[in-house]
């Protein structure tokens, strides 16, 4: 296995750029986009586009792999949260040379009615990884199936955190360290830097991560 480096800033800041360049990353204060739970948002965030274009992907593989390395160097398998997770969690294992295995978000209707897949062997000690965390609930119950099947949880590793209060307590509550590539911070100044949003988008920007479930509702 060839060693991957790590340097967090610019690494945070490659990472943010080339989510812009491709539009997996999307900022927009009017009109907002709507999430799933209700929320209004200026951001829409899809990493899965990184896998279409071999250079992101492959610079978001590697420092995946270099971030882990750095901050759990025990580890012993890679675990994919379903489904986002799963082709960058490939990617990582095959880089590191380590094992791989999903986990749903419930176990399947039908067949053997996993909810984890791939050789579950209690005591290895994993690494889980997420391509975007939020509040960071469905990540969680990830890291719960998988101490239940008896893996000793090591953290997780993601692409990208819009860096919620309530996510960073939620993981401090589990006992999860969690260590992303980028985060909202350093997207905000790489699209002003770009000129992509101005002053007053900006503004709003930041009012929408210190309270998004209320923003855009005035």
């Amino acid at each position: 296995m060839s060693e991957v480096t790590y340097s967090p800033v610019i690494t945070a800041r490659q990472v943010a750029a080339s989510l812009l360049e491709i539009k997996a990353i999307q900022l927009r204060t009017q009109p907002p986009f709507k999430w799933s739970s209700g929320w209004n948002s200026p951001i829409y965030c899809d990493n899965r586009l990184a896998l279409s274009f071999p250079e992101v992907r492959t610079f978001i593989k590697n420092a995946l792999a270099g971030i882990i390395r750095q901050h759990f160097p025990a580890v012993e398998a890679i675990a994919g949260v379903a489904t986002a997770g799963i082709p960058q969690g490939a990617l990582v294992a095959d880089t590191l040379e380590l094992p791989f295995l999903y986990v749903r978000s419930k176990p399947k209707e039908h067949g053997m009615s996993n909810m984890i897949e791939g050789k579950v062997t209690p005591g290895q000690k994993v690494v889980v990884l997420e391509d975007l965390i939020s509040t960071g609930g469905s990540s969680l119950k990830v890291v719960e199936a998988l101490r239940e099947a008896g893996f000793e949880v090591l953290g997780m590793a993601a692409i990208f955190t819009y860096g919620f209060e309530a996510a960073k307590q939620h993981f401090e509550e589990k006992g999860v360290p969690l260590v992303c590539l980028s985060d909202y911070n350093y997207l905000l100044e790489e699209a002003i830097s770009r000129e992509l949003i101005n002053k007053n988008e900006l503004a709003s920007l930041q009012e929408w991560r210190r309270a998004p479930e209320s923003w855009g509702k005035q």
